[in-house]
């Protein structure tokens, strides 16, 4: 214990030189996801080193550990107890860090019926822009009053604080799962996805792919078995690897050379107009296009809905890849980025927090 306190007193008194000199620090985790986040220029402060799980209680559904531990070593401690992180973050790589997963604050298709990174957050550990170390939140639901500052580091992608340690709550993993595929096209599929969003069914993922509709069920044996009788469709055999090629982006619609852009709607959007290859996710919530169209006419096909749209994989990011922020919440970002970090020296090139945490 001493040593790890000593590896986040090293990582404090990094920033504070840094701050000092109003120098950039890059912070550096497993590598996975510099596809979206791309280079970022400043010293390499690498977090892979402050690492190991730091408490877990199986009885109380909460683990912490810290923010440089493999994510794959944590879900394996989890696995062995018949639990797991239930927002089923992507990996993109065998590399990656429980503090990059909350960083970026990515979530897996679990994520519309069980919650995004965020709702599992309960506490974290960071230093700030100052070299200062600060602790928010807890190991129990409901422990503080007023706003849950831990939770503002999802998806903050480094930029309000270097994460050294994350308390999440976990989830038993269900008894039963089956895969189910309904032929239909997209706006019928997402019409679908949403009616049996509002009925007491077992769904744990929804998306619409080529010309077919796949959906999961978690739960009880009896409940599953129900739930199939009730819907129908036909049973997948590999379900388990479809899901996980889904969240990796290892499926063949990924591997499309074309730009590759996420979109966050409301799920009973209509089918988007806009040209491309279309995967629709989240029960209809998030949307995957492979499209060369300009960047303002796909923010804008967003913006048309009540949505947003970042560029998720290019060979070199644009300077417009996420959509602007209103005026009020860019106002609030640059006075949090000020609070928390004043020298503006942590991964300084990214101007707001990723959207991908939605």
């Amino acid at each position: 214990m001493a040593q790890d306190d000593d590896i986040s007193q090293q990582l404090a008194d990094a920033v504070k030189t840094a701050a000092h000199k109003r120098a950039p620090l890059a912070i550096a985790g497993g590598g996975n996801k510099h596809f979206y986040t791309g280079e970022i220029a400043g010293e390499k402060l690498d977090v892979t080193g402050h690492r190991g799980i730091v408490s877990y209680e199986p009885t109380e559904l909460v683990i912490t550990a810290r923010a440089g531990t493999p994510l794959a070593g944590v879900e394996a401690a989890l696995g062995e107890r018949g639990q797991m992180l239930g927002f089923e973050p992507p990996h993109f790589g065998a590399t990656a860090t429980l503090g990059g997963a909350i960083a970026c604050g990515f979530s897996g298709p679990r994520r519309p019926y069980a919650g995004a990174a965020r709702d599992f957050v309960l506490g974290a550990t960071i230093v700030n822009g100052r070299g200062e170390i600060l602790h928010f939140g807890g190991q129990v639901m409901k422990n503080v009053a007023g706003y849950d500052v831990s939770r503002l580091m999802v998806g903050a992608l480094g930029t309000l604080g270097v994460l050294l340690e994350v308390s999440l709550k976990v989830l038993p993993k269900p008894a039963k799962e089956i895969t189910l595929s309904f032929g239909m096209p997209a706006g019928k599929a997402i019409g679908t996805m949403n009616a049996w969003a509002g009925q007491p069914l077992p769904l744990s993922a929804a998306c619409h792919l080529g010309d077919t509709l796949y959906v999961r069920l978690s739960g009880s044996e009896l409940g599953v078995r129900a739930a199939h009788t009730r819907l129908g469709g036909t049973a997948v055999g590999n379900g388990d690897e479809f899901w996980r090629e889904l969240r990796e982006q290892r499926h063949d619609f990924f591997r499309d050379d074309l730009p590759l852009w996420r979109l966050s709607v409301p799920p009973a959007a209509p089918p988007l107009t806009l040209p491309g290859t279309w995967l629709i996710d989240w029960g209809g919530a998030q949307r995957w296009v492979r499209t060369d169209v300009a960047a303002d006419q796909v923010h804008r096909v967003a913006a048309r809905v009540g949505g947003h749209a970042s560029l998720f994989r290019e060979a070199h990011r644009r300077p417009n890849a996420l959509s602007p922020l209103p005026t009020p919440l860019m106002t609030l970002h640059r006075q949090l980025r000020q609070a928390f970090d004043p020298a503006g020296i942590l991964n300084r090139e990214l101007l707001y927090p990723a959207q991908g945490a939605a």
